[in-house]
């Protein structure tokens, strides 16, 4: 088992997302991952840099920390060739150690460049030729592709690893948990549902299967609670309602009807590891082997103290 801290990016400077990579390293984390945003989801959050100059930053500045995007859209407001290039220049200047976490994006980030936002259906079909794409990039050479939706012209990136970076695909359900299989390296979820990870490997899938863990740490429940509902609420909407909002503003008013309960069934809460440690097990049991802990406390260095002191060690006694 690997586990992992989740940036935030939508609700810390670059600055601090930096720092807070160091930190996790000297505290025992495997690897960071790091999410792709335009805009953040409440206007309260307040920051949404450019992830990739960040990851850049945090490879150049760490050692044995493993790097992922959790996730990028490689088919809307970038084209696959850009990440393909971008991609394969992580791996090289973190020596292997970046990981591309790709999905099929939702409207909050991709609808800003004037294309419109697709079906759930024409997603998953841009994801597919963006996949294809980017691994005839890393083949070498001039590459052309015609696709329904995306098209490459005449186009090569020069600087390629000796080993292609892991490509991790999101995935929500059975034809998503296939594509994975069929077009990526490993699995990203964010719901410990076994079907997921079953139908990844049924489909021949035999990657690293990550997860992303909801939890708020703080030295009290309250406290804890109080700084998820304000900033992290967004999370109990559920992917329907995630995928399809397009700014803050709209996820600040689909969710003034959550209340502390809806916060507390989500996530676990507060300075006792016991309920995070059960949040984690039920991710472990469902076949998940990269833990991402995603803390929506309201102090990120305590929650990496908290971790650093055994919890990590704990975590990965469940394996």
């Amino acid at each position: 088992m690997q586990i992992g801290y989740k940036l935030a990016s939508e609700a810390f400077g670059p600055q601090d997302l930096i720092r807070q990579a160091v930190r996790a390293e000297q505290a025992g984390f495997d690897f960071v991952e790091m999410s792709d945003h335009y805009h953040p989801w409440l206007e309260v959050q307040g920051h949404s840099c450019f992830t990739w100059s960040a990851l850049a930053a945090i490879a150049a500045k760490t050692t044995t920390l493993g790097l992922a995007t959790g996730v990028t859209c490689p088919s809307v407001r970038y084209h696959p060739a850009i990440i393909a290039q971008a991609a394969a220049t992580m791996a090289l200047i973190s020596d292997g150690r970046f990981t591309l976490g790709v999905g099929a994006g939702e409207r909050l980030n991709e609808h800003v460049v004037g294309q419109g936002f697709p079906s759930v259906r024409g997603r998953h079909e841009r994801l597919r030729e963006a996949l294809e794409i980017i691994r005839l990039l890393w083949q070498g050479g001039y590459q052309s592709y015609e696709g329904r939706h995306l098209q490459l012209e005449d186009a090569r990136v020069w600087d390629l690893p000796e080993t292609p970076p892991v490509i991790a695909v999101a995935a929500s359900g059975r034809s998503s948990a296939a594509m994975a299989a069929e077009l990526g390296d490993g699995l990203f979820a964010t719901e410990p549902k076994s079907s997921i990870v079953e139908r990844y490997q049924e489909a021949g899938g035999q990657g690293p299967r990550y997860a992303e863990v909801p939890m708020a740490w703080a030295p009290d429940e309250e406290q804890a609670v109080r700084a998820a509902k304000e900033t992290s609420r967004w999370a109990v909407t559920g992917w329907k309602v995630m995928s399809e909002l397009p700014n803050p503003v709209n996820f600040d008013a689909a969710t003034v009807w959550v209340e502390d309960q809806h916060i507390r069934q989500q996530f676990s809460v507060g300075p006792d590891p016991e309920p995070h440690l059960a949040k984690v097990k039920a991710y472990v049991e469902a076949g998940f082997d990269h833990i991402v802990l995603q803390n929506a406390g309201p102090d990120p260095d305590g929650f990496l103290d908290f971790c650093a002191d055994d919890f990590l060690a704990r975590v990965r006694a469940l394996a």
